[in-house]
């Protein structure tokens, strides 16, 4: 269950934006900046909402994650509208997504001060993609599947935002984000595993 999958589909929809992106002389590498640059004002609005008690700017949170998302895809697609993207294009695309990942889940956990939670749950990303680029590194094809890749946790994320923003009664000692955090905690390192079993059987 991988929305990554859904990634070919999405890529024929980006044209416009390509097209924009061209028009304003932007480089694949700038996009990836802004995708992160859009990650950040996510997480801070994350931190921001709980603590000020401002439950509606979960709602900037979630969509700066959409444009993150959205701009992860348009970096790539201008990449090859371009002339196809370079080794060092390629290195700064994957090191800004994981930055943006972290920024993104710490967020989260900052805003509840559930920072032992955050820590499980940024590590369970961060080991799902490590997994999955790695498998590559040893001469296999990147590894997309298991439980939960990239475009689910940003589409659970988008999901969790928007509820946030109406919802913040807890359940069993827990916000909506709260449990979020688990999700990413616990299905976070069973997809690491899942990629690192499937990645070693392939050798």
């Amino acid at each position: 269950m991988t929305l990554d999958r859904l990634r070919p589909a999405v890529e024929g929809a980006v044209e416009p934006s390509v097209r924009l992106a061209r028009r304003l002389g932007l480089s694949p590498n700038a996009v990836s900046v802004l995708a992160f640059a859009v990650a950040v004002g996510g997480g801070a609005s994350f931190v921001v909402a709980p603590r000020r008690n401002l439950p509606l700017v979960y709602l900037v949170g979630a969509a700066c994650v959409a444009l993150n998302g959205w701009f992860d895809v348009v970096d790539g697609e201008l990449a090859r509208a371009t002339g196809g993207g370079s080794p060092a294009g390629d290195l700064l695309d994957h090191v800004l997504d994981r930055y943006a990942d972290i920024v993104i889940v710490a967020g989260l956990a900052a805003g509840l001060q559930r920072y032992a939670l955050g820590f499980a749950a940024v590590t369970g990303v961060v080991m799902t993609s490590y997994l999955g680029t790695q498998a590559q590194a040893v001469g296999l094809d990147r590894v997309y599947g298991g439980l939960v890749g990239r475009a689910d946790r940003l589409a659970l994320v988008i999901v969790v935002g928007i509820v946030s923003a109406f919802v913040t009664t807890p359940v069993a000692g827990l916000t909506v984000v709260g449990w979020l955090l688990v999700c990413f905690a616990v299905v976070g390192h069973v997809t690491a595993l899942q990629r690192f079993y499937y990645a070693y059987r392939a050798l």
